[in-house]
């Protein structure tokens, strides 16, 4: 079975490419390639390109890319019914991919063999002094308010028609776990959204890649994008709402990954999430049960509607 390592990028469509770069750079995003057709923004990691915008007249959620291990992961999810050819990516960092479409038409790209970007440079994540653990001596913070740079790309979730159907097509061809499961209020055997996290083994990986839910509008419900710390957070929330950007949610913390969210709308009523502190696990994670409303899951922090998620 091909494995998963990571999420690449996620793919929309606009009418206007320009509009998309601004509020890409004043979200934390740099640009790595941007044509009369194409934008292609960075986050300060090694991958080229986290976030894919093409132009067109209808404002759309297109699709994502997972990053798999080896060409021969390609070579076998190539082989699958549905699936393209191996094919050349013509893009920041080249490599190759193969295309496929989940049981609701969404496109997901397998890709391997991109050459990494070089790292932008960045801060050092702030030393926090807690009550009993100080790991700052003899110096004061002075963060700023700032579009600050965005990490990577941590997660996307997709709203679908059939929740377990879609489910086992990632699980079948990225041999992704489920982490926590959402069930029905009041009905914890009816699991309606799934988190789904890398299989890397005993390595720590993010508490969620993906959350598949089910939902009667379906698309895209946002992408999720790591922030250095805290500080990165607050100081990009406090750019952004003195620019004018329309807040959604935040800031919290979730209680499902513990997550410190800040959701925000772009100029296309696309929902962007910032994040930082999440949870970490390997293969040993026991999957939890969550059963409740949306407006349930935030520990602390601005609560979001009960429709959230619908």
């Amino acid at each position: 079975m091909a494995k998963a390592h990571d999420v690449a990028y996620v793919i929309y469509q606009v009418n206007d490419l320009d509009l998309m770069q601004t509020f890409m750079h004043d979200f934390g995003l740099a640009t790595a390639l941007k044509t009369d057709d194409m934008l292609y923004m960075r986050a300060a990691g090694p991958i080229p390109y986290c976030h894919v915008t093409l132009r067109g007249t209808e404002n759309k959620f297109i699709g994502a890319g997972i990053l798999v291990n080896s060409r021969e992961d390609l070579d076998e999810l190539a082989a699958l019914p549905g699936s393209s050819a191996v094919e050349a990516i013509e893009a920041p960092g080249g490599g190759w991919r193969v295309r496929m479409s989940t049981p609701d038409g969404v496109r997901i790209d397998a890709v391997w063999g991109q050459e990494p970007a070089e790292r932008l440079t960045r801060r050092q994540p702030n030393p926090f002094n807690s009550a009993f653990v100080k790991q700052r001596a003899n110096a004061s913070l002075r963060p700023v308010r700032e579009p600050g740079l965005v990490e990577r790309l941590g997660h996307f979730v997709l709203r679908v028609s059939d929740h377990d159907a879609s489910v086992a097509w990632f699980k079948s061809r990225f041999g992704m776990l489920p982490t926590d499961l959402m069930c029905v209020p009041g009905n914890p055997d009816q699991v309606i959204g799934t988190f789904l996290r890398m299989d890397r083994g005993q390595e720590l990986v993010d508490h969620h890649s993906m959350l598949v839910v089910q939902a009667q509008d379906l698309g895209v419900h946002h992408c999720s994008f790591e922030m250095l710390d805290l500080d990165a957070v607050m100081g990009a929330h406090d750019y952004l709402e003195r620019k004018g950007y329309r807040l959604d949610v935040g800031v919290g913390r979730h209680l499902l990954g513990s997550q410190i969210f800040d959701y925000w709308r772009d100029p296309f009523g696309f929902r962007v999430e910032h994040y930082t502190d999440g949870d970490s696990v390997n293969a040993d994670y026991v999957p939890q049960k969550f059963s409740g409303f949306a407006d349930e899951t935030t520990q602390w922090g601005m609560d979001p509607n009960k429709e959230f998620f619908h």
